[in-house]
This record gives structure tokens, sequence and C-alpha cells, in this order.
């Protein structure tokens, strides 16, 4: 399952579950979703991710692709070394900015709950 959450400048997708061909029927609305919000700062959680294959990887690559059109940047949040690895292997962990000081489950409630000027639209 994947969240979508936005605020006036950034546009969260946290990704819970596995990141697979299972998922790929989502990817195209949400890829357009995500442009459509027109964010400068695309953050991708990917603190409750268990599971990355390249499917997966091309979806993410697709979205820093787009965010990067737009002059943006892409952040992943969370993403554990086997992650990292299927990025790096794809040849586009360049492609994102690290978020090397968030610890997962740092933000576990506020995670729940968007905040004043967020919004949320869950994701099949």
């Amino acid at each position: 399952m994947m969240e979508l959450s936005y605020s006036r400048t950034t546009t969260t997708i946290t990704v819970v579950g596995d990141l697979d061909l299972a998922e790929r029927a989502q990817f195209p609305e949400l890829v357009a979703r995500v442009s459509g919000l027109r964010r400068q700062l695309l953050v991708i959680d990917l603190c409750r991710t268990t599971f990355l294959d390249s499917t997966g990887a091309a979806f993410l690559i697709s979205l820093a692709e787009s965010t990067d059109r737009r002059g943006g940047v892409t952040l992943l949040r969370g993403a554990d070394e086997r992650s990292r690895f299927v990025l790096e292997v794809c040849g586009a962990l360049d492609m994102f900015r690290l978020d090397e000081e968030h610890r997962c489950g740092d933000d576990e409630q506020g995670a729940d709950s968007p905040d004043e000027d967020e919004t949320r639209a869950d994701e099949g």
C-alpha cells in the first residue's frame, strides 16, 4: 500500500509493505498525481517497506525523474541497505538524496496524523 500526503511545499509517499510487481497497477496513477501536485520536494518514506524489487525501483526512478524535470528534489527517507542496493544496481541511487539523519520510528505517532497544512490521500 502507498499513502500520498502533501503540504504547500512537499509531497510525501509512504510505502507500506512490498514495492514490487504486484503493486505495479498503482504506479501510473500515483506518478500522475504526484506530478500534478507540482511540489518542489518529494519525500519517499521507505521506513515501513518490507521488499523492493526492480519494478518498484523503476517506479521510484520515474518519480525522481519527473520531480527532477520540474527542478525539484527527491529525498529517500528510511531506505534500508537492501533498498539502497537495489537502486544502486539499477544505476539510480544518485538520483535521490538520502535522509541519513532520519531514524524510522522517530515519528511513528506523527506519521498517522497529518499536519494542519497537510492533506492525505491513501492509495490502494
